[in-house]
């Protein structure tokens, strides 16, 4: 009785997942529970690979800001689809720097670490798409933001995905945009950066490698003033006129991402830099830089590598100097003991060289560890320790330490999980003794104990 209660459910089984012919032939029951098991076995192996692939998808610490747009093959959402990031909080001084600092740094404050060392400010975007009746999805894009108490129009454009049979993931886009900005999270480090306006491809495959390319204007600022107008006395205008507001500085950017050189994935930056007759100046410069990232992910964490050189100009080929030469080079990891134990690090190396005037020639050694350790779902605890050196050619160093103690609120257990509020308590001290040097001054140690709470978050 037993054995007929099974074999529909068997025979039900073996139907979904084995051709006819198969059936037709007489198997005992020990051979159809064989049977009956490896299918099931099969569909919970194919289960979790799903599972595991959509927890994959969490975002990374450290994220290069992308195009919203919606991959063909996602649903086109309804309304508008509102995307930024902030963190906005208070920062009680008590001692002789607001943030630790070391004079000459290539990135600020953060360089020395930037948990409990970051003002306040926010970027946020509207985005809304579309679907054509071939089947191409489009996407329009307005981001302002709000640093230093000044809100300014950092993005406008749109794009479309799914236009080419060929190349259906390729992404085309022209306007203003975030553009080639990868970013290091412990540092806070944009180490490219060509914000600006344009056009240009994204994602174009060239036979299983992804091809970025692009040409891009600096944008010019606009200074608002009051104009005395008789007609209209309250008349706001913008030394910056009313054209399309390029600068005169450009920038050809190209990427190639997707490959892998065994377990590694490999990215390769080129740029290259130039000016239009907009910029007052007989010799128009020209710059190139060219980058390269290495990085291996596995059950453990993940780890990076990145090099970049630059000739006549630094993190970017909009600002162009003369001579000068710039090397950076970085390793960056996270690993994780366990789900509730982990840590993130970086070292990172800057060289400065300007051939002309070599005054301000140095060279940036930095360090920041920053162990975590999750209570549960939403408490944690993380301690974040930087160094910093600056050793300049012209004789002399500046140094510093900073240390951040931190109790953490979040959404979820892990470091990419926001909204948090963090509780935070800073000190460090810098010693610019060639700073001091030079401006012939004695004061050259700066304490620092600082108390802040804050919250930040990204959607």
């Amino acid at each position: 009785m037993t054995t007929l209660k099974k074999l529909p459910l068997a025979l039900a089984v073996i139907a979904a997942l084995c051709p006819v012919s198969v059936l037709a032939q007489e198997y005992t029951q020990e051979q159809i529970d064989a049977m009956v098991a490896k299918a099931v076995d099969k569909a919970l192996a194919e289960r979790q690979a799903k599972i595991d692939a959509a927890m994959n998808k969490k975002a990374d610490v450290v994220t290069e800001p992308q195009s919203p747009a919606q991959t063909p093959d996602l649903a086109i959402p309804f309304g508008v689809k509102f995307t930024g990031y902030a963190r906005y909080g208070a920062h009680y001084q008590s001692g002789d720097q607001k943030y630790v600092a070391v004079d000459g740094s290539y990135n600020g404050a953060s360089a020395i670490g930037r948990l409990g060392n970051e003002g306040n400010g926010g970027e946020f975007q509207l985005s809304k798409a579309f679907k054509g009746g071939n089947g191409a999805i489009w996407d329009v894009n307005v981001m302002f933001d709000h640093w230093g108490d000044e809100v300014n129009l950092k993005k406008a454009y749109a794009g479309v995905t799914n236009l080419l049979e060929s190349n259906p993931n390729a992404y085309f886009w022209a306007g203003r945009d975030f553009h080639q900005r990868p970013q290091q999270g412990i540092n806070d480090y944009f180490w490219m950066n060509h914000d600006g306006q344009g056009a240009g491809v994204k994602n174009f495959d060239l036979g299983g490698v992804q091809f970025d390319v692009a040409v891009v204007a600096a944008v010019e600022s606009c200074s608002p003033e009051v104009m005395e107008d008789e007609a209209n006395p309250s008349r706001i205008t913008c030394t910056g006129g009313s054209g399309t507001g390029d600068k005169g500085n450009y920038a050809a950017t190209s990427k190639i991402h997707g490959m892998k050189v065994g377990p590694l994935d490999l990215e390769l930056y080129a740029n290259y830099g130039f000016d239009s007759k907009a910029v007052d100046r007989d010799e128009r410069l020209k710059a190139w830089q060219g980058g390269v990232v290495l990085s291996h992910t596995n059950d453990s964490g993940v780890n990076k590598l990145i090099a970049r050189y630059s000739d006549n100009s630094d993190n970017s080929v909009y600002n162009k100097t003369d001579n000068l030469t710039t090397v950076y080079a970085s390793f960056e990891g996270l690993h994780r003991f366990t789900q509730q134990a982990q840590v993130e690090y970086l070292l990172a190396f800057h060289d400065y060289d300007n051939d002309r005037d070599d005054r301000d020639n140095r060279r940036n050694y930095n360090a920041i560890v920053r162990p975590m350790y999750f209570w549960n779902d939403v408490h944690s605890t993380w301690l974040e320790a930087g160094w910093q050196r600056v050793d300049y050619q012209d004789g002399g160093d500046n140094s510093g330490w900073k240390v951040t103690l931190s109790q953490n609120m979040s959404i979820a257990m892990g470091p990419e999980f926001r909204p948090m509020l963090r509780f935070y308590v800073t000190g460090g001290e810098v010693d610019n003794k060639r700073t001091a040097r030079v401006n012939n001054t004695d004061d050259t140690t700066l304490d620092s104990l600082n108390i802040g709470a804050m919250w930040e978050a990204w959607w």
